[in-house]
């Protein structure tokens, strides 16, 4: 998975629409000079090449010196940037804000304090519409500044509700930011251990928690602080594996939203997430049923007319839906069916590539590589599990580390390549110590696999059924239930003892549990 290094200006206007480059080509013309003739034939050069190579641009456009492309990038990048900003003053919230702030900044400059007062307080109401506290203590120290700098004939009255306008935000933007501070320590923790290993972590995470939740109380709190609050209990389950309140505290997520629906619209990615957050935790959960009416709603929000969608908007989106598209198909058993729609996320990944980060990109190949094996096509499972094995930062979700590196052990059995078991057996041994997440159903597995080859055919159907019966009693134990999470050893060793197929046996156990599936 060697990611290029792609140049920032490049970045940028690969990912501008039509009508972004057809209003930078305007701007560019109303603010004409001869400068800005070479940084636009350098914009329409970048536009056009599908790799970023300063020699080859060089080439094509031989009036721009080597000396002169650092200047002509910086004041391209600058004036694209300028462009944006106009266009997007209308549609997004925080820069709608940001300009009433310069407006009255402009008017005080000018010495119209009283019309610097009469757009603040406009803006101040957006700020408090649209939950923009930082914005809107941002206005109230600058009505301050100008309160106490003039007189305005309102500062008998004013100076009392403007204190005490800027402690109550002040207290606020306090919680909020003990509350987004444990929200994203959290969040770390995730990303680079997965769930909660052993009693240790748990001990150690839930001590976190308590020690980092800051005092409140519920009925002051606005919707940032619940935001936050509802993002901390969401991680910290996630974490801790208690995916039925995953569920419920993302669900108060959605529903924080739904209550203030123009927050939908200042900040469509938190909603997206949220909803993202719910499906996590149903699919965890098994609930189907839920999983699907939600994962519709999810569907439904890309064509949703009030919600403005960016770039980044539409990549979220996207992003999710495919994931839990993907979880879908775990749910129903359906392997087969849905490898059909990998083709699709790998042309979005690759697409996107310069956008998305690693660790979602390193969650998309387990999940493929996973789809791919549920079907029984272990060409293809080995190739995707290759890209996550053969990435340079194994910290970055070391438990998908660990977990591809068993799948690939179970791929390459499967594909009769038993002269490399033992060498991959050792490799992964030494690595999930390395990583401290050798469990005892790992270790069962492990030298389960290793002896395997050597296995008489007339003993292998006991064999199978041997481990299968330790790895369920292991099971009654949470922390060595974590490996399920991420791989269904159970499903694939009764497949072996039935003689059916992987897939054949997760379908049927959904529709024992009282499900029907589409």
């Amino acid at each position: 998975m060697a990611r290029q290094q792609t140049d920032h200006l490049y970045k940028l206007i690969k990912s501008l629409t039509k009508a972004e480059k057809r209003n930078f080509k305007l701007y560019v013309k109303r603010i004409g000079n001869n400068e800005n003739v070479k940084f636009l034939k350098l914009f329409n050069i970048i536009d056009k090449i599908s790799e970023y190579n300063e020699e080859d641009i060089l080439k094509k456009v031989p009036e721009i010196k080597p000396a002169q492309l650092p200047n002509l990038k910086a004041n391209l990048s600058k004036n694209l940037l300028i462009s944006l900003r106009l266009m997007a003053q209308q549609s997004d919230i925080e820069i709608m804000l940001r300009q009433q702030l310069d407006y009255a900044k402009i008017l005080y400059n000018k010495a119209l304090y009283r019309q610097s007062l009469i757009t603040l307080g406009k803006a101040k109401l957006l700020a408090q519409k649209y939950h923009r506290e930082l914005l809107y203590f941002e206005m109230i120290e600058f009505e301050k500044f100008i309160e106490s700098q003039f007189i305005t004939r309102s500062i008998d009255t004013k100076a009392d509700e403007l204190t005490d306008e800027s402690q109550a935000i002040n207290t606020r933007l306090t919680l909020s930011g003990s509350l987004s501070n444990l929200s994203i320590k959290l969040y770390g923790f995730y990303l680079k251990n997965g769930y909660a290993r052993n009693p240790e972590d748990q001990i150690n995470i839930t001590e976190y928690f308590h020690e980092n939740m800051p005092a409140f109380n519920f009925n002051q709190l606005g919707f940032m602080e619940k935001l936050y609050l509802y993002k901390s209990h969401v991680w910290y389950y996630l974490i801790i594996q208690d995916f039925l309140m995953v569920y419920r505290y993302s669900l108060k997520w959605v529903e924080l939203f739904k209550e203030n629906p123009d927050a939908i619209i200042a900040q469509p990615d938190l909603y997206i997430k949220g909803l993202s957050n719910m499906l996590d935790g149903l699919y965890l959960t098994g609930d189907y049923n839920r999983f699907n009416n939600v994962l519709k709603e999810l569907g439904k929000v890309k064509n949703s007319p009030k919600i403005p969608m960016t770039k980044n908007v539409e990549l979220l989106h996207y992003h999710h839906y495919y994931t839990h598209s993907i979880n879908k198909h775990f749910m129903e058993g359906n392997f087969t069916k849905g490898v059909s729609i990998i083709p699709r996320i790998v042309e979005f990944l690759e697409k996107n590539e310069i956008y998305i980060d690693n660790h979602n990109i390193l969650v998309f190949y387990y999940k493929i590589a996973c789809m791919y094996f549920g079907s029984g096509d272990h060409k293809n499972t080995a190739r995707y599990l290759n890209i996550v094995i053969n990435y340079k930062d194994v910290e970055l979700r070391s438990d998908i580390q660990c977990f591809s590196r068993m799948l690939n052990l179970i791929t390459h059995f499967e594909m009769n390549n038993f002269e490399l078991i033992e060498y991959l057996v050792k490799n992964t041994y030494r690595f999930l110590s390395k990583m401290k997440d050798l469990h005892r159903v790992q270790k069962e597995v492990l030298f389960f696999l290793r002896r395997l080859p050597a296995t008489p055919p007339d003993k292998l159907n006991d064999a199978f059924k041997a481990l299968l019966i330790k790895l369920k009693e292991l099971q009654k134990d949470p922390f060595e239930k974590r490996p399920s999470l991420y791989l269904d050893i159970i499903s694939w060793l009764e497949s072996k003892i039935s003689g059916v197929t992987v897939q054949e046996i997760i379908r049927a156990k959904r529709l024992k549990n009282g499900f029907e599936v589409d």
